[in-house]
């Protein structure tokens, strides 16, 4: 590499070279002056030998520009990938409602294992994201990641409907009424047929690891970020995305279930894999009209070699005779292929070293011993935005226990609707219905009146609705304690304390509803928020991880709710002196009414962290216009 655009610091400021390097120079002084030494130039050379990159330009299926963008892109785009998400949300509520219900009456399984199995396969499925995110990011990009995974998904529910019609892959079914399946003398699966079904299952969630990072990216990729509406449509495309992914739920949580009733689990189970197959084909049908962004190599070599690079020179100083600069490539491209240049921060400022260009580094530097500005604040960004995320995986917790123990609550419950009696296994619809509703009216009602109190013409900022998400979840977690105290006392005074799966006629199934709903807003404000708090905050090269970050914690929710299972479990029951734990299979003996409130309390917890990292978070816009401002302020003469 030849010379950059990094001008020593008297060459960029005319301050002479013993000025920035006397150790009498206050601190605060050397900090401001690093920004400084960030200057671009029109000379679009890049870094160690590479061509030109195009930045974060769109380019068509076969990685050339587009002519016409126009012709490409936009809401019509967007509606292709729309079906895509709606049909994997579909077989994924499909399985994570009913196969819990599936284990237990067919396999044979006790409900607390068959629900640690469901959520272990909703975590995998989430948490596996990460990879999904690291190849689109890396090598293949968003659509043929979601190309290859989303066919990996098919085979996966194909296997699984094949589990459920095929008789060798089920025991026996003979001989097994409501009475044997609660004593536990029905024949259980053998080791092999358990063992089919995970695998079959486990494909499946490794199908959505590509899915699921990929889509919600690769959607807002279709919108023109130099568009003056960019903003509006990303605010409403990620609204639209949910909604999608709500339709996908509420289809799952009552056409599915009444197929299953009607026909069987086999035409359930076959009937996600009939309607995956079709988003696949929807999908590739609107080839022509997307709109690409070039992968930018792999993320996780960038980040080791900021590593790297700010070990090596770990003990240079800010303050030396040997420093020419920053060190960044000429041009106002990065030399990060699909990506931006980022301008210098003062986070984190340990990594700064990796980009310390000092003399000894020579014109052509090892990306291992010198990284750029750009490379150097991708790590940065990428440490930021882990709080965020973080203090999600409370809210995901909740939603999993939600989606087993509520269900659980409803089978001791009367669920007729007038004349018409729901399903069990419906009632997790309701959560869905009213999001439905909240994402319906959000424009409408919650907007306006929001940005009367905030002044953000959006209502509020994408933290804000994080923020409100959360606290919703904690009324949520509180009023399902306070109802599960009322409902268990009612089921022991009515004598239904050993009868658990014998419904109550007089005690109604709606009165879930206000939990329900209130978790349902939890996840508009909070999971919406979030997908695109990090779609606009990620670095350009690194929108997928960014978006697999949500996908992240959701898993690690599935997976701290077995956890958080099975240690309440351990701690709260003793078979020995016949003391039941908290979520003992009889709800009725149990103390789920306990378990709730403990959520409720962790959640508060949570909530109190999430508000203090908030508070301290600087959204990359604000960076962007305080840059813009010292800019400016240097080539004036005004002091930094």
């Amino acid at each position: 590499m030849g010379t950059s655009e990094i001008k020593s610091p008297e060459s960029v400021v005319g301050t002479p070279a013993a000025s920035v390097n006397s150790t009498a120079n206050p601190e605060p002084f050397r900090r401001k002056k690093l920004k400084v030494f960030f200057i671009e130039s029109d000379d679009r050379r890049t870094a160690f030998g590479r061509g030109y990159t195009g930045g974060t330009t769109p380019v068509n299926i076969n990685g050339k520009p587009i002519p016409d963008l126009s012709k490409t892109g936009g809401w019509i785009a967007a509606l292709f990938i729309f079906g895509n998400e709606m049909a994997e949300r579909l077989a994924y509520f499909g399985l994570s409602v009913n196969m819990v219900v599936f284990m237990f009456y067919v396999m044979h399984k006790p409900f607390s294992s068959s629900s640690n199995a469901v959520n272990n396969f909703l975590g995998i499925s989430q948490a596996s994201s990460v990879f999904g995110g690291f190849l689109a990011d890396a090598y293949l990009g968003r659509y043929w990641t979601i190309a290859i995974f989303t066919t990996i998904y098919l085979a996966g529910l194909t296997g699984i409907t094949l589990c459920a019609t095929m008789d060798i892959f089920m025991p026996n079914q003979k001989q097994c009424d409501q009475l044997s399946l609660l004593l536990g003398n029905c024949e259980p699966a053998k080791p092999w047929q358990m063992v089919y079904l995970y695998t079959v299952l486990y494909i499946t969630a490794f199908g959505a690891a590509g899915i699921r990072p990929c889509v919600s990216s690769f959607g807002a990729d279709q919108f023109d970020e130099r568009s003056k509406e960019y903003k509006s449509h990303l605010d409403r495309f990620f609204n639209f995305f949910y909604l999608s992914v709500t339709i996908g739920a509420i289809v799952a949580f009552t056409l599915v279930v009444y197929i299953q009733m009607k026909h069987g689990w086999g035409s359930a189970f076959g009937s996600l894999a009939i309607a995956m197959a079709i988003s696949n084909l929807l999908f590739f049908f609107g080839t022509p009209l997307y709109r690409h962004r070039l992968p930018g190599g792999s993320p996780l070599t960038r980040v080791a070699q900021v590593l790297a690079a700010a070990f090596r020179k770990r003990k240079a100083a800010f303050s030396s005779s040997e420093l020419i600069g920053l060190y960044e490539v000429e041009g106002k491209q990065s030399a990060i292929k699909g990506s931006g240049k980022i301008a210098h921060t003062d986070d984190f400022r340990c990594l700064d070293k990796a980009a310390l260009q000092l003399k000894e580094d020579g014109p052509n530097p090892s990306p291992w011993r010198l990284c750029t500005v750009t490379q150097v604040e991708e790590v940065k960004i990428l440490l930021k935005l882990i709080p965020v995320p973080a203090c999600t995986i409370m809210l995901n917790v909740v939603l999993t226990e939600y989606l087993t123990l509520s269900v659980q609550q409803a089978y001791t419950m009367n669920t007729y609707m007038g004349h018409l009696k729901l399903p069990v296994t419906c009632m997790p619809v309701f959560p869905g219905l009213s999001i439905f509703l909240i994402l319906s009216l959000y424009y409408s009602v919650f907007v306006p009146l929001s940005r009367r109190v905030t002044g953000h013409p959006h209502g509020a900022s994408q933290l804000q609705r994080v923020g409100i998400g959360l606290a919703v979840s904690i009324i949520s977690t509180g009023w399902a304690a306070i109802f599960e105290f009322f409902r268990r006392n009612y089921a022991i005074k009515h004598g239904y304390e050993v009868t658990f799966l014998t419904p109550m006629p007089r005690l109604s199934a709606y009165w879930l509803l206000t939990q329900y709903c209130l978790i349902g807003i939890a996840e508009v404000f909070c999971i919406v928020g979030l997908l695109e708090f990090l779609y606009e905050e990620a670095p350009d090269a690194m929108k997928s991880i960014g978006s697999a970050y949500a996908a992240l914690a959701g898993g690690l929710g599935c997976f701290g709710a077995s956890i958080l299972n099975s240690i309440i479990k351990s701690v709260t029951g003793n078979d020995k002196e016949g003391r039941p734990s908290w979520l003992s299979q009889n709800i009725n003996t149990g103390r789920f009414d306990y378990f709730y409130w403990l959520l409720t309390v962790m959640s508060f917890i949570n909530f109190c962290a999430f508000v203090f990292l908030a508070r301290r978070y600087n959204y990359r816009a604000n960076q962007k216009t305080a840059t813009g401002e010292q800019a400016v302020k240097t080539k004036t003469g005004t002091p930094a």
